[in-house]
């Protein structure tokens, strides 16, 4: 489909407003009473519907106006919202999103039966009108003073966007008493008529019950493009004698129980204020240009060492101007990125919901810096690992209602999820106030799998660590969420892509702590330039916490123990030469970049020589590489050689790895 094409538009808004629908009703499942959430899952099945048909979709608008018509019942007081009903719509509205799959198969068993279960949601009076085809209610008895009268004309090219002119008058309509007028005085001459083109305007006098909202949900596609004026009708009183007329697949509320809409002034829809506009990008065009916004950094990175060396003045000028501005550009691209993790949360309350009834637990969701912002590629990624995290927390680290309440709990287990920014990171927490991870199990299963020997010394954050492995599972019986740890070396692999690092705390009957921290974007970063031996590598800025001096006689002094004093604390420290095996001398005054994590966590690089910041823009690692764990991409310098990324996470678990041996030793 091209970029164009309406159904394309249509299949998006769609989507979106699917997602919207799900998260009101999810809303709606702790507050049944709340008419506002019902008005708005009515909006937007009744705007689902009428799209749908625009454009060509009609299994969905048929299979949509059940669900419409159930909640209008809701709306209008004559069934009550249950849980029974939320659910039902919930499965629907899944079932909707096969619909507009063009793909994916259209059986009707699927259909009817979550048809069933509204009609089962539904009191035995109301089944009937999600059991019945879409039918034209018969124009009800005008009220006294209450309807409008409506002039309008649609945009020039409605016809061509695929809006039949015909289903809003019929819409108009189904709402009241209608009388029609079309409107020639905007028609051209011959000679300019474009049969495309809708020259045609509506004059509408509509008598009954109706309100402004109701009016503006049949325009609501084209409503800030339309011309349209709205005047209330005011009719002296008169008695009216009302027919009573059977219509169980419509049922008409009593004339009683009517109220008239109260006046409004007659004022143009489009006097309205606009609101600020959104464009939609396909992501690929932002990756393209993400990379683009690279290459002109590397070659800006290129122009300024030239200019450097170079004597001419207007030079080192422009290449100062170019810097700034793609510095700029790189700060603006690095924004229209970043989106909120609320995009990443909100797929999860479904989720949740799904969790509680399969488990048959009372969970309750909450979420905490929902607008702490993250590059859209890593919350892609982040989704399934997050899941499986969740699933886990659920099913093993809460407890029933009835154990919860006999260990002095509320009945309602709490997960938790939280998002801060720290530095270049984010911290995205999934916490539970479950029954905590079993240290003793863990253990006992690391011995049984050989992954530790029997009475070796770990550190609770070591011991959680194991849970990683392939394989390793402490649950009694495997579950369709499956057990803590099935899958969760899946999880650690596809974080530390991320070039991110796992944390685990837990307390035995308080619950576990799971966190992630993941750099703020995969593409480009601000690095620490430095040289050891001849080759230069990058550590990521974020990450250094100081710069110390090493010099020769220090260093000959600290053989064989590689520890640093740093105020009153011993930090290990790796000398990065002899990792690389550069075969060349140490300078006579080294350096010492000391590198910590957000958990405190320190260890010290020894490097030749600190040659300064740089923006650096990473690259992959090539297939040979790959597995080469100290580093975790690559980019290219100014003058078109390439400097390796250190790993962080991997050189501070090489460095505590070294402190334990020493220790051990001693």
């Amino acid at each position: 489909m091209s970029s164009n094409d309406p159904v394309a538009a249509f299949l998006v808004e769609a989507g979106d407003l699917l997602d919207q629908v799900e998260q009101d009703l999810l809303d709606l499942g702790h507050n049944l009473q709340d008419s506002d959430l019902i008005n708005a899952v009515f909006r937007g099945l009744h705007t689902l519907k009428g799209s749908g048909a625009m454009f060509g979709f009609e299994a969905l608008a048929a299979f949509t106006h059940h669900c419409e018509s159930a909640f209008d019942l809701v709306r209008k007081g004559k069934a009550a919202a249950t849980a029974e009903l939320v659910g039902a719509i919930l499965a629907a509205k899944d079932h909707m999103a096969v619909l507009l799959d063009p793909a994916a198969p259209k059986g009707d068993a699927a259909g009817e039966a979550i048809l069933d279960r509204l009609r089962a949601a539904m009191d035995d009076e109301d089944t009937e009108v999600v059991a019945a085809a879409p039918v034209v209610a018969a124009a009800p008895v005008k009220p006294a003073n209450a309807g409008w009268h409506l002039r309008f004309y649609l945009p020039g090219e409605a016809m061509v966007n695929g809006l039949n002119p015909l289903g809003l008058i019929d819409e108009l309509r189904e709402l009241g008493e209608a009388r029609v007028a079309v409107l020639r005085d905007r028609l051209p001459p011959l000679d300019q008529f474009d049969p495309t083109q809708c020259y045609f305007g509506w004059e509408v006098t509509l008598h009954g019950d109706v309100s402004r909202d109701d009016i503006d949900d049949v325009f609501m596609f084209v409503i800030d493009d339309m011309e349209l004026q709205l005047e209330p009708i005011t009719a002296e009183p008169e008695e009216v004698a009302v027919e009573t007329v059977e219509a169980p697949s419509a049922p008409v509320a009593p004339a009683a129980a009517a109220v008239p809409a109260p006046a409004a002034p007659a004022t143009p829809a489009v006097a309205k204020e606009r609101p600020a506009e959104n464009v939609r990008v396909p992501a690929e065009r932002l990756d393209e240009l993400m990379d683009r916004v690279g290459e002109l950094v590397i070659a800006q990175s290129r122009l300024s060492q030239i200019a450097q060396g170079s004597a001419h003045a207007a030079l080192r000028s422009v290449s100062e101007d170019i810097e700034r501005l793609s510095s700029e550009l790189r700060d603006t691209m690095m924004v229209l990125r970043m989106v909120p993790v609320s995009t990443l949360f909100g797929r999860f309350r479904r989720l949740v919901h799904d969790l509680a009834h399969e488990t048959g637990k009372t969970i309750e969701l909450i979420t905490e810096g929902e607008s702490t912002e993250l590059d859209k590629t890593v919350i892609e990624r982040l989704a399934d690992p997050m899941i499986h995290l969740i699933r886990n927390s659920c099913d093993h680290g809460l407890e029933t209602a009835d154990d919860r309440l006999a260990a002095g709990k509320l009945a309602a287990g709490i997960l938790r999820l939280r998002a801060q920014q720290s530095g270049g990171e984010v911290i995205i927490s999934i916490q539970d106030d479950g029954k905590g991870l079993d240290r003793d199990r863990i253990r006992a299963k690391a011995e049984g799998n050989g992954l530790i020997q029997p009475g070796q010394v770990l550190s609770d954050p070591e011991l959680y660590q194991l849970i990683f492995q392939p394989g390793f599972s402490t649950a009694a019986q495997v579950t369709n969420l499956s057990g803590r740890g099935v899958g969760m070396d899946v999880v650690k692999r596809t974080i530390e892509s991320l070039r991110g690092t796992i944390d685990i705390a837990s307390k035995p009957g308080e619950g576990s702590t799971i966190s992630l921290r993941i750099p703020l974007t995969l593409a480009i970063i601000e690095g620490l330039l430095v040289r050891v031996g001849e080759g230069h590598y990058v550590i990521p800025l974020a990450a250094v916490e100081e710069c110390l001096e090493l010099s020769l006689e220090e260093d000959l002094r600290s053989r064989g123990r590689s520890f640093i004093t740093l105020r009153d604390r011993l930090v290990p420290f790796l000398r990065l030469r002899e990792m690389f095996a550069t075969g060349t001398k140490p300078d006579v005054f080294q350096k010492i970049v000391v590198i910590s994590t957000g958990s405190g966590e320190r260890v010290g690089l020894v490097v030749d020589q600190i040659v300064g910041s740089y923006q650096t823009v990473i690259k992959s690692m090539s297939t040979l590489h790959r597995d080469v764990s100290t580093f975790s991409g690559a980019t290219i310098l100014g003058d078109g050689s390439v400097a390796l990324i250190l790993d962080i996470a991997q050189l501070i678990t090489i460095g505590q790895q070294q402190e334990e041996r020493l220790r051990a030793a001693g």
